[in-house]
């Protein structure tokens, strides 16, 4: 693990960052992609059956590739915290968080205290296992906390929310916020779209970069002219499933012979 993060300094830049979501629990499917040339990949704990064992396995994997990696919790729990940091973790983002107090929550999770109330080892993988004696110092300023806005309450909280000191980064979570909209599974609902370019420009205004996920490389595209700063763009499961239909199509098309009958 490198001592910088640099995610975090990403998010100070103007360039637009794009990564995909990891969502087969594969380390090879996961290296795969950090090769491809994705500047992030999200290793999600929060939809997919992956527990700290198999998040290792898949930070390792991530390490030897250019791709940054963001591990999207469970939940906002302070022992889930502790343990993604443990094990080398950088980067996470908060699912469902709707209030400045929540977010409080989650950010003194990633620090060591005095600043916060992450529990201290001295024998871990982000440490070397003990072997960086720099760790415990310069830990703090390395973490990156990104707290995701998807429900009713998170909206109206948004600006409380991101004056919460150590907040990097938010993230609007399109399914969920469609959801809380009354448009389930209708993201590409003027409704929703609309949302998320009122969104992004109240994170600005309150000094955060703002990230969403996008299930397709035309809607990423439309997210960064609405001014997000790091996109996602589907995920692996997602692309193997749309190349794998496309094929499917292909030889399972009608023949045509030559004089195109």
């Amino acid at each position: 693990m490198p001592a910088n993060n640099l995610f975090k300094q990403w998010l100070a830049e103007p360039t637009p960052r794009w990564g995909s979501w990891l969502m087969s629990a594969a380390p090879s499917t996961a290296e795969s992609l950090g090769y491809a040339g994705f500047d992030f990949l999200v290793v999600d704990m929060e939809h997919v059956p992956v527990e700290t064992p198999e998040v290792i396995h898949i930070l390792r994997a991530l390490a030897a590739t250019p791709a940054q990696p963001v591990v999207r919790l469970v939940w906002n729990d302070p022992v889930i915290v502790k343990k993604a940091l443990d094990i080398g973790a950088q980067t996470l983002m908060f699912p469902f968080v709707e209030s400045a107090q929540e977010a409080e929550l989650a950010v003194r999770a990633t620090r060591y205290p005095p600043a916060g109330t992450r529990g201290v080892a001295a024998v871990h993988r982000a440490s070397h296992y003990g072997n960086d004696s720099t760790y415990l110092a310069s830990a703090n300023d390395h973490i990156a906390t990104i707290i995701q806005i998807e429900s009713l309450a998170g909206i109206a909280n948004l600006e409380e929310i991101a004056a919460v000191d150590g907040v990097d980064a938010l993230f609007i979570g399109p399914g969920d916020l469609a959801a809380s909209l009354g448009y389930i599974g209708q993201i590409v609902s003027p409704v929703v779209q609309d949302a998320l370019k009122a969104l992004v420009v109240r994170s600005h205004n309150a000094g955060k970069p703002c990230g969403c996920v996008a299930p397709t490389p035309q809607m990423a595209l439309q997210f960064k002219e609405y001014g997000f700063n790091f996109v996602a763009i589907s995920s692996d499961l997602g692309f193997m499933l749309r190349q794998a239909k496309e094929s499917l199509d292909v030889v399972r098309a009608p023949s045509i012979n030559a004089h195109g009958e």
